[in-house]
């Protein structure tokens, strides 16, 4: 884990792994999530010859929080940590509520960013013919239900509900998550992922829940982007047994994002989408 001075001081913790010379490939991770190496996304990139990197956004761990901001303002900090790195190009990957992120940077950052993908990412809250709750998870409902009502009522909620993740251990993450899980996903945690969840999960509320917080109502907000006018290649995956964020939130953004690709997955979900890990990176790895 390393650290960084951005913004007038404040800190962001990131990771890098793979070669040197390789083109980073900046992975945003979900919410909530820090900056952590999942091996998968990690070890295709490096089989693609980039290099993994990874930032825990404001609020998360060690990096500083960053009140009201909006998912357009992770561009500026993906910039400085470019910067750091020496490396004047990139890809990008956004995982979850780490795909609006994903493409602020392609909207954002069109000089450097070569391409993007949103994996089971989360279309804007506003959109248009949307309806943005369908098909979610009790959890989210809830979840968003609160953020909606307002930062003290999503206070309340996060309050129990990061209580409830901060000891979390693998054998207990399906539990957890409850009907967020289809049973897709409930076999992919079996297969390999409930040690990395767990893990996520107890380091993002590790210093509270504030990056969290700051994530919801992110967005909830105008984004503060242009889906129409990103010019650089953006692909859209999405699963049909997404419980997390629903394959229509997928739908829209195909629909929605300039020249995006757009891959509806039978039979995926929200973590088993993973399965498409190499395929998402090599389309990454040739622009």
């Amino acid at each position: 884990m390393e650290r960084l001075e951005v913004d007038g001081g404040r800190v962001l913790e990131y990771v890098v792994e793979g070669p040197a010379g390789g083109r980073p490939l900046v992975m945003h991770h979900g919410t909530p999530g820090v900056a952590m190496t999942l091996a998968p996304i990690a070890e295709a990139a490096a089989r693609h010859g980039l290099r993994f990197v990874t930032h825990s956004r404001p609020g998360y761990r060690d990096s500083t929080p960053q009140p009201g901001r909006r998912v357009a303002d992770v561009a500026g900090d993906v910039a400085v940590l470019l910067d750091a790195l020496g490396a004047d190009e990139f890809v990008t990957l956004g995982w979850s509520g780490g795909g609006p992120h994903a493409l602020a940077c392609a909207a954002l950052l069109p000089d450097r960013c070569r391409a993007a993908a949103s994996v089971a990412g989360v279309a804007p809250y506003d959109a248009d013919g949307l309806d943005w709750l369908a098909g979610m998870g009790e959890e989210n409902i809830a979840e968003f239900g609160a953020a909606a009502t307002g930062k003290e009522a999503l206070d309340a909620f996060l309050t129990e509900a990061s209580a409830g993740l901060k000891d979390v251990q693998a054998d207990e993450i399906i539990a957890a998550f409850g009907d967020l899980l289809s049973e897709v996903d409930q076999a992919a945690l079996r297969g390999g992922l409930a040690d990395f969840l767990a893990a996520s999960c107890r380091a993002a509320v590790s210093r509270g829940y504030d990056g969290w917080r700051d994530d919801d109502l992110a967005f909830l907000s105008p984004w503060g982007i242009d889906l129409a006018g990103i010019g650089v290649p953006v692909s859209i995956w999405q699963g049909d047994q997404d419980r997390m964020v629903p394959r229509d939130h997928g739908r829209w953004l195909g629909d929605h994002v300039a020249g995006a690709t757009t891959h509806l997955v039978p039979g995926e979900g929200h973590l088993s989408l993973m399965h498409n890990v190499d395929a998402i990176v090599a389309q990454l790895a040739r622009a």
